[in-house]
């Protein structure tokens, strides 16, 4: 199996773009050096963005790829002032989702990107939660798009019949219907699908296909976010302000990281913020039905 990275590559290799990168090596990335389709700009991520958006108004197709947080929040302003605001067709891939990079602490983890990329106008953010889906999501609209890959290869899903993640997409998979279902992305869909609750993966995070959620909530009484990601602006935002907006009267319960961790392997990180299968499954069980009732 390949990872989400190689996968997405080997993809956006067929195609008329280009790479720009920021000192990263990829088993995927070997086949665009040498070519007229790969730039490495050293380590200098924010020059990678000023590049990108040259070439791109060129009239060139671009990806940009870094590690998830150097690649989103070192330059977050650079994204604003020259992909976002003048609606550039530059793509921001990041690899190391949540707690990816889970030996090199919170300066690696990438725990804050939803809620600082959602903020940006124009911007489209797409969350895989398997290498496959990865795969599909290298042909994208000429628009500004973030896409965030896991580090980890993630076994494929199998899909509901709505399934369609080419964009634009769907937009959600409802994989597993049920009264109390847990709306998840990436990674944490695996997990979700461990607990026996109902699961709805949610992989194009913006702009979000309201239609189609409508319709998924008539058949939901409780409403669970889970992400391995911080609360504030993230997933659970997301669908908290869809909520709000269309008046969906719902029990709704978050569940995600509540600060910065600096202790080391992704499973044990998980445990800590109550992320793993058994944690977040009797949080809900409690949470459905109290243990004093």
């Amino acid at each position: 199996m390949k990872t989400m990275r190689d996968a997405f590559f080997d993809e956006v290799f067929k195609l008329d773009a280009m790479v720009v990168t920021a000192d990263m090596g990829a088993p995927a990335l070997d086949k665009f050096r040498g070519t007229d389709k790969y730039l490495n700009v050293g380590i200098a991520e924010q020059n990678m963005i000023t590049v990108a958006s040259g070439l791109a108004l060129s009239g060139k197709k671009v990806f940009v790829y870094a590690i998830m947080p150097f690649a989103t929040l070192r330059c977050f302003e650079v994204i604003k002032s020259t992909i976002c605001a003048m609606n550039l067709p530059v793509t921001i891939v990041g690899v190391g989702a949540g707690f990816s990079y889970e030996d090199s602490g919170p300066t690696h983890h990438s725990t804050e990107d939803i809620s600082v990329m959602r903020s940006l106008p124009n911007m489209t953010i797409l969350s895989p939660s398997s290498s496959g889906m990865a795969s599909l999501m290298a042909s994208i609209p000429d628009t500004p798009t973030y896409v965030r890959l896991d580090r980890e290869t993630l076994p494929e899903i199998q899909r509901g019949s709505s399934w369609d993640v080419r964009c634009p997409g769907e937009g959600l998979d409802y994989i597993i219907p049920a009264k109390t279902v847990i709306i998840t992305t990436g990674n944490m869909v695996h997990t979700a699908l461990k607990t026996g609750f109902g699961v709805m993966d949610i992989y194009k995070l913006k702009p979000l296909n309201e239609r189609l959620l409508l319709k998924h909530f008539e058949g939901i009484e409780r409403v669970v976010t889970l992400e391995e990601h911080i609360l504030d602006g993230g997933l659970g935002s997301i669908i908290a302000e869809f909520m709000a907006d269309n008046g969906i009267l719902k029990p709704l319960k978050r569940i995600g990281v509540d600060k910065y961790y600096y202790d080391y392997g992704r499973e044990h990180l998980q445990k800590l913020c109550r992320l793993d299968v058994e944690s977040v499954t009797k949080t809900i069980q409690d949470w459905v039905q109290p243990p004093n009732m």
